[in-house]
């Protein structure tokens, strides 16, 4: 069967057809819309499915034309009015248009003024900068001249050196007659509130001299502050103050001499005159304390920088210049020294009449210490060079003084009436009294205070004043002494001279004199003992004193001298007595090389009989009773004792080995040398104990 052809224009269609996607949302939405209006589904309505679909279009397009019907007629109505509006525009721009000729002067008038208003109003601004750094207002001219002084008043008063501070830049440009009239200007309101100011702080200070305790208020130290830049006004008043405490300090001591405190708390400083110690200590002890609230109030006053200042000193100096530090210091003592000027007789004569009541050794010492103590302590706070220090010094060289002369009259009177020595040799007892108040002495010395800037005075003039008269009187006693026993020596010895010549054997002779001479001892054994006594009772004592050590030095020097003294006296006594002192000399020469002598053998006085004679007698001592030799029992010190009697048998040792060796020297021609010296010099020693 044959295949029946498909037009051309329908299998286009058909293709068109069968290529369409059924899915699309497009298709689907026109379907449903389809839907709506396309109910039966019959080959009539297929056939008119066309002029369905157009009418459909159509009743929805009049449906549009009538809802747009109102929109459309008031679109006109706007056309309508912009039309209008458009020929409005029309005419105001020719308007404008003719007006544009007329009013192009009015235009660059009015830039021009705007112009001026600019640099006006720059103007304006300059100006009033200039008010404000070179003119003053209204209300601080009141505050200087009329209104009460407060801290206006001071504000205004920085706002006038700032003006004359300006007016000196002014000076250097082109402003020069300005800056000069504002400066005249500045400077006549500057002088006239300087003197308000002044006026008012002597005011305010004359008010504080009615208080003992006086608090200085803040616009009082911004007043002193401000003041500082006149020197002149400012010592007004500094010498304000000066006058004003000079008075109430001079009230308040006079008060503390006789009245006291409040209530009798504390008591008066009088009632304790009869204590000079405590009456002139609580006199010095007011006054430090009253110098250190007024020199804390003048401080404040002088400089309140300073005095409210919490940095340390070494900080605080290097933010103020030197010269403004010493300008301070130099005005605070000059007021405090004014205001200290008025206690100054009271104080001084209330302690002269202590140091005139002739108190004792020791109060003496005692004031004297603590005036000396006060007087550094015041010169640190006060100065050197014021009148309360020149009192203070005067005082203790006064105090000084007096304790000098008072050991003055106490060595006089020793020297005066000096005791006699004791049977045992002993120091007397102004001696022990001495050493005792000079321990005293020293007690409170190393007990005394001594300030930071100050030192102890040298002990060694007490020690001299005290101890040199009792030292100068035991030599009289001893010498009155020495004196007394040559008298009963001599006596003694005529004596024994007439009884004593007698048959005897010459060893008996020379035992008989030296026996008599042992006990005489020259007289001057005792008065050499009772120095040693005396002066080792003043050393011992000393020896554990730092501040004595010099002086026990000296003693011991004299001491040692006095021994070495009393040893070769007892040395050559007993060398006398052996008829050898004369002798030695001989001993001596034979051992000097230069000396050209005949042998000691052919001297008379070194022949052997009579060397034999002598060595017996001088054998005969040492090998003796124990009597025989000086041990000077006398002598108080076991130690002293025993280096004197060690120091006498060396002594003797050397002058026995002196002449052994000049024996056994066979330049000398002794025949028989070791009959004559029986005994070697080792033996001796070993015999004297050493």
């Amino acid at each position: 069967m044959a295949t029946v052809g498909v037009a051309p224009g329908l299998s286009r269609k058909l293709k068109k057809v069968l290529e369409s996607r059924t899915d699309s949302p497009d298709l689907l939405a026109s379907l449903n819309t389809l839907s709506t209006f396309y109910t039966e589904n019959t080959p009539q309505a297929r056939r008119n499915l066309r002029s369905t679909i157009e009418k459909r279009c159509l009743s929805i397009n009049h449906e549009f034309l009538r809802a747009s019907d109102s929109a459309q007629q008031a679109l006109d109505r706007v056309e309508e009015e912009v039309n209008a509006l458009a020929d409005c525009c029309d005419r105001i721009a020719k308007a404008l248009n003719s007006c544009s000729a007329t009013t192009g002067d009015i235009i660059n008038t009015t830039e021009r003024l705007r112009q001026e208003l600019e640099i006006t109003m720059q103007r304006q601004e300059i100006a009033s900068c200039f008010l404000r750094d070179y003119q003053l207002s209204n209300e601080e001219i009141n505050a200087l001249r009329e209104e009460e002084l407060n801290e206006n008043f001071f504000k205004a008063l920085s706002h006038v050196q700032e003006i004359h501070a300006n007016c000196k830049i002014l000076l250097r440009t082109h402003h020069q007659r300005a800056g000069l009239e504002l400066m005249d200007m500045m400077a006549v309101y500057q002088e006239g509130a300087y003197e308000r100011l002044c006026r008012w702080v002597q005011a305010e200070c004359r008010r504080l001299g009615d208080s003992d305790n006086p608090e200085v208020g803040e616009l009082l130290k911004t007043a002193v502050r401000c003041l500082k830049e006149r020197p002149v006004l400012f010592n007004y008043c500094a010498e304000e103050v000066a006058n004003m405490r000079h008075n109430a300090l001079f009230r308040r001591f006079l008060s503390a001499l006789t009245r006291g405190g409040p209530g009798e708390l504390p008591r008066p400083i009088e009632v304790h005159a009869h204590d000079p110690l405590r009456y002139v200590g609580d006199m010095l002890g007011w006054l430090h304390q009253a110098l250190a609230s007024e020199r804390e109030l003048v401080l404040v006053l002088l400089d309140p920088d300073a005095a409210v200042d919490t940095e340390p000193t070494a900080q605080r100096s290097s933010k103020i210049s030197e010269s403004d530090n010493g300008k301070t210091e130099s005005d605070l003592k000059f007021v405090l020294d004014r205001i200290f000027e008025g206690v100054c007789r009271p104080f001084k004569v209330r302690v002269e009449q202590v140091l005139q009541s002739q108190p004792n050794l020791i109060i003496a010492y005692k004031l004297s210490n603590t005036l000396e103590f006060y007087c550094y302590t015041i010169s640190d706070l006060l100065g050197r060079e014021t009148s309360l220090c020149n009192t203070l010094w005067l005082l203790k060289d006064a105090a000084q003084k007096t304790f000098f002369d008072i050991l003055k009259s106490r060595g006089e009177k020793l020297l005066r009436y000096p005791p006699l020595v004791a049977v045992d040799l002993s120091p007397p007892p102004a001696l022990r009294e001495g050493v005792s108040v000079l321990l005293e002495i020293i007690e409170t010395h190393d007990s005394m205070m001594v300030p930071a800037s100050g030192k102890k005075q040298p002990f060694d003039p007490v020690i001299s004043a005290l101890l040199d008269p009792i030292i100068q009187m035991c030599e009289q006693a001893a010498e009155a002494h020495k004196s007394k026993g040559v008298t009963h020596s001599s006596r003694r010895s005529r004596a024994s001279t007439e009884s004593g010549q007698m048959s005897k054997s010459s060893f008996d002779a020379i035992l008989s004199n030296s026996g008599s001479t042992l006990f005489s001892q020259d007289s001057e054994t005792p008065s050499k003992i009772f120095l040693i006594n005396c002066l080792s009772a003043i050393q011992q004592p000393l020896l554990g004193h730092e501040v004595a050590s010099k002086y026990a030095k000296n003693l011991g020097s004299m001491i040692d001298n006095h021994m070495n003294i009393l040893v070769e006296k007892e040395v050559e006594a007993i060398l006398r007595r052996c008829s050898l002192s004369k002798k030695m000399p001989y001993f001596r020469n034979s051992f000097n090389k230069e000396a050209v002598e005949a042998p000691l053998a052919e001297i008379e006085d070194t022949s052997p009989a009579s060397l034999s004679e002598c060595l017996k007698s001088f054998f005969g001592l040492i090998l003796g009773s124990e009597s025989s030799l000086p041990e000077f029992e006398q002598m108080q010190v076991p130690k002293l004792r025993a280096d004197a009697c060690l120091q006498v048998a060396k002594l003797l040792a050397e002058a026995y080995q002196l002449i052994y060796s000049a024996i056994m020297d066979p330049k000398n021609r002794y025949p028989d040398p070791k009959s004559l010296a029986r005994h070697p010099p080792h033996q001796i020693r070993t015999i004297l104990g050493f």
